[in-house]
């Protein structure tokens, strides 16, 4: 009965998360929601406050898997195109911030992780499951929206579309 109802709510948990990414591309053309909050080291972060510069916002937490694969490449990417501007934002996503700060340290991330505690962040992005990355020019324009784990290749097709915009 327990293994039913658990596979009951999974089943309702992916087509509601399939029906999000669905309406997800009616943002695609369109000014990325605002993101203001909270780092994760206690700082006040404004996403308008990066425009000028491509930026990828990730939604992620260490406890889900794909999340921390793609972590290297993140890091990888952004010293690769330091020269462009690009700025990666972390949307904390479902776990605690103590993990996710030990999780940061392990792995020398440097760009701003904020706090998503009551997920109107999540809500606002219409984000479906964990990870899903957002590719935003320039101009702060939606360009392309990544549900699941980014690789090499989607990475370097979706900056290309937000590294000159703007």
């Amino acid at each position: 009965m327990l293994i039913a109802l658990g596979l009951a709510v999974v089943t309702t948990v992916v087509i509601l998360g399939v029906g999000a990414a669905s309406r997800a591309p009616q943002f695609i053309g369109n000014p990325a929601p605002a993101i203001a909050s909270t780092t994760l080291d206690g700082a006040a972060f404004d996403l308008a406050s990066l425009r000028g510069r491509p930026v990828i916002v990730n939604f992620w937490g260490p406890s889900c898997v794909p999340c921390r694969d793609e972590f290297p490449l993140f890091k990888a990417k952004l010293a690769a195109h330091s020269a462009d501007g690009l700025a990666i934002v972390g949307v904390l996503t479902y776990d605690g911030p103590d993990d996710a700060k030990a999780f940061i340290a392990q792995y020398g991330a440097t760009w701003p992780t904020v706090l998503d505690a009551d997920g109107a962040i999540r809500t606002a992005y219409r984000v479906a499951a964990r990870p899903q990355s957002y590719f935003i020019d320039r101009s702060g324009v939606l360009r392309k929206v990544q549900v699941g784990q980014v690789t090499d290749a989607d990475f370097e097709a979706d900056y290309a579309l937000i590294a000159g915009a703007g």
